[in-house]
């Protein structure tokens, strides 16, 4: 079950892409950052960027964690009574703001610092919350696998195939596109064009407004 073999010149072209990558979606999107923050901030009381612990790259004998950054899109004491949950269709929680950024994927543009970090990817599994995660640890076998070897990404496969989830049918469909991503990480040719086709499906979701 486990992702034992990434092919090394898949690692050092991935990682590659995903400097180049966070460089330029941060260079080209550096005049539309201030915007983005005088509406949350004009809209709502609370911080600018949230950052929220998640799971990373898991290892045989550890899980790493790291502070996925975001542009705010729900109220400061969203979670305050109901602790670590998915967003919902139609959330009351998310701001008129958050919602238009959700649905545009611009909430996720400080990622870009994240992967520069080295601690996401552009493309890769989902990243999850660790109270979310322990959950389903207990639903799905394997589950933390899912990223054995492999730094979760801003977009994925399972992201741009199934959207968002809702419940735990949705995290098992998610968790087989995970897998095959994972699969084509052993041969370059495949995860090149792999690699396409997911930003090609993410262009869409932005242009489409299909996010939430």
């Amino acid at each position: 079950m486990k992702n034992t073999f990434v092919h090394p010149l898949t690692r050092v072209l991935k990682r590659t892409l995903d400097l180049l990558g966070a460089s330029l979606g941060l260079l080209l999107t550096l005049l539309l950052l201030p915007f983005i923050a005088l509406a949350i901030k004009l809209e709502s009381p609370g911080p600018v960027l949230f950052e929220q612990l998640r799971i990373g790259r898991s290892w045989p004998d550890r899980v790493e964690l790291f502070g996925m950054l975001k542009f705010r899109s729900m109220r400061q004491d969203a979670e305050r009574g109901s602790g670590p949950v998915w967003a919902q269709r139609n959330d009351p929680r998310i701001t008129r703001v958050g919602r238009f950024l959700r649905k545009t994927r611009l909430d996720e543009l400080p990622q870009f610092i994240n992967v520069l970090r080295g601690e996401m990817s552009l493309i890769g599994p989902r990243p999850e919350r660790p109270g979310i995660t322990r959950r389903l640890e207990h639903e799905i076998p394997f589950f933390v696998e899912r990223t054995y070897g492999v730094a979760p990404g801003i977009t994925g496969l399972a992201q741009v195939c199934n959207g968002y989830d809702e419940s735990i049918d949705d995290v098992r469909a998610k968790l087989n596109y995970d897998l095959a991503y994972s699969l084509c990480l052993s041969r370059p040719l495949s995860w090149l064009q792999m690699e396409a086709r997911i930003v090609c499906l993410t262009l869409q979701v932005m242009i489409c407004g299909r996010g939430r």
